[in-house]
């Protein structure tokens, strides 16, 4: 049995990128099949892709924060309609809601129409971010979860689980099968942005970190990445 029927799905933009290339055509296809798979399982799918490949606001040296975070917003703007690119021609059908207006491009984001779609079976893909600065896409999927009423926030990072410290790093790197949102926090362990954590606490959203290539296993094994849950 499937332990999730309703999903938001949060990627990097990296999972759209190579060494090569902000967006890397196979690199895409490779993460669309991934998604292809998980939603013919029966799973509604919402996600929010980060712009890291094209631009992070956080990271831009010299530019003043409010203005780097707009395009960072753009930037998940150009991933998500990437993607929604290469879903369609899968086969799968997708609609992207957009934060901040942009009608020529994209839908504007409205909680009823994204449940009404994902209720029809589209992936549903939400753009640049929460709309507002100081905000992370981390924070952007925790709330969108909790909007369209997720039963879990799903990190796909590139690493397999979350751990005491980089176990590229520490070989002595304990790896936490299942933490709480608090330790999380305390030990600063980094799996998500403090805001994030704090809202999927309140609301009580379950979170689960893991590795995008596993992303088709972990709604049947319990023993895929790491579960952030509200007591250990």
């Amino acid at each position: 049995m499937l332990m999730y029927h309703r999903v938001l799905l949060k990627i990097s933009g990296e999972a759209l990128s190579s060494d090569t290339s902000v967006i890397c055509r196979s690199t895409v296809l490779s993460t669309v099949a991934k998604i292809k798979a998980v939603r013919q399982k029966g799973i509604q799918i919402g996600i929010v892709v980060g712009g890291g490949n094209i631009m992070r606001g956080r990271s831009a040296e010299g530019m003043e924060r409010n203005r780097a975070d707009h395009m960072g917003m753009l930037a998940t703007a150009i991933n998500s309609l990437a993607l929604q690119d290469a879903l369609e021609q899968a086969g799968v059908p997708c609609v992207v809601q957009s934060a901040v207006d942009m009608d020529r491009f994209c839908d504007p984001f409205s909680v009823r129409s994204a449940k009404s779609a994902l209720d029809e079976g589209k992936v549903v893909i939400f753009a640049c971010g929460s709309g507002c600065p100081f905000f992370s896409t981390d924070t952007a999927a925790a709330l969108r979860a909790v909007e369209i009423g997720a039963d879990a926030l799903l990190l796909a990072k590139n690493i397999d689980a979350i751990y005491s410290a980089d176990p590229k790093i520490d070989p002595n790197a304990v790896r936490y099968s299942r933490i709480s949102y608090d330790r999380v926090v305390a030990e600063n362990l980094r799996a998500t942005d403090l805001t994030a954590i704090t809202l999927c606490k309140e609301q009580k959203i379950p979170i689960r970190a893991f590795a995008l290539d596993q992303i088709e296993l972990i709604f049947e094994d319990d023993s895929i990445g790491t579960h952030i849950v509200e007591k250990e």
